[in-house]
């Protein structure tokens, strides 16, 4: 499961599979919070924030430890983007972990997990 946050979410939301998605424009007040809300939502939902706000990296903004993990992807387009996700789905999510990245951060571009 997963919270989807950034000014771009909608672009995420549309290429995850088929999972349990807590897009923050589906509420309007959500919509309109802080990037660290939507940091301590993640944490309090137990769910990974992804976003393609780089923002997050910042690690005295949001401290990792204090996190249920961070996911920022970067592709340049949407054909990329799609496939980039479905990379790290199937390699992260898919694994049965309940939170791969709890108390982590990663940054994927659209490279990784390519063999």
């Amino acid at each position: 499961a997963f919270v989807v946050a950034g000014v771009e979410t909608i672009r995420v939301v549309r290429v995850l599979p088929h999972r349990e998605v807590a897009g923050v424009l589906e509420d309007g007040e959500l919509r309109r919070a802080s990037d660290q809300r939507h940091y301590q939502l993640a944490r309090q939902l137990r769910r990974t924030l992804i976003t393609l706000d780089r923002d997050y990296l910042d690690d005295r903004l949001f401290p990792p430890d204090e996190g249920a993990g961070v996911l920022v992807i970067q592709a340049p387009n949407e054909r990329q983007l799609h496939e980039l996700v479905g990379r790290v789905c199937r390699s992260l999510f898919d694994a049965g972990a309940a939170l791969p990245l709890a108390g982590r951060k990663l940054q994927v571009h659209t490279d990784w997990g390519r063999d």
